[in-house]
């Protein structure tokens, strides 16, 4: 009796192949052949799955989105949707949320290295550009809405801008993210945490800047 293969579990698996080529040799290496080397399997298959090489990078990137997506929906779940605990506990938690963007371990340090490979080549392949953003946005817009909803607890200043703060934030993660992938002996886990701690420490004392028009 032939084997039944689930289709997106294997569309799955062939975005594994694809992940593994792009992490050790670029995204430009990532050929349907070299995919298919990788995967275990022929052309022909990859084919069967995929109408081509665009789709298949395409899903390859969605599926990234969705694995790192889904980890930090249930840091943000728990924060959004359970807001009991103690101010200790929701800093924890947002700590914890916020670590899911940084490589503080092997799979989170090749996650960045693709995505950021990724987000290169979406600068110039039009086909790949919406996707990157839609990732990109679904994944900050939880940034935002965690700063809001410690806000909305009495764990920031009322008067904090946190749409303001959220895209800062977001600049601190992808800057020191991509150094800490770049050069993770001079980046520790220990420093990379006590950054965005500091940080934080820093939206909870945030004194509202006085306008330009204004000052004295």
């Amino acid at each position: 009796m032939p084997k039944i293969v689930d289709p997106l579990e294997r569309r799955r698996a062939v975005a594994d192949a694809v992940h593994a080529v792009v992490a050790r040799e670029g995204l430009e290496a990532a050929s349907l052949r070299n995919v298919a080397e990788e995967a275990g399997l022929a052309i022909g298959s990859i084919r069967h799955y995929f109408a081509g090489h665009d789709e298949l990078i395409i899903f390859a990137l969605q599926e990234l989105g969705r694995r790192v997506g889904e980890r930090v929906w249930a840091h943000a779940e728990r924060l959004l949707e359970e807001p009991g605990g103690s101010r200790e506990d929701r800093r924890r938690r947002t700590e914890d949320l916020l670590a899911e963007f940084l490589p503080l371990d092997s799979v989170r340090r090749d996650e960045l290295v693709l995505w950021h490979e990724f987000a290169v080549a979406a600068r110039t392949h039009p086909s790949l550009f919406g996707h990157a953003d839609a990732i990109q946005q679904t994944l900050y817009g939880l940034v935002l809405r965690t700063l809001q909803g410690a806000q909305q607890a009495g764990g920031l200043p009322a008067a904090l801008d946190v749409e303001l703060e959220s895209i800062r934030l977001r600049a601190l993660l992808d800057g020191l993210g991509m150094q800490a992938a770049l050069f993770a002996e001079r980046f520790p886990v220990e420093l990379q945490r006590a950054v965005v701690r500091r940080h934080l420490d820093s939206l909870v004392g945030a004194v509202p800047a006085v306008p330009a028009a204004d000052a004295p």
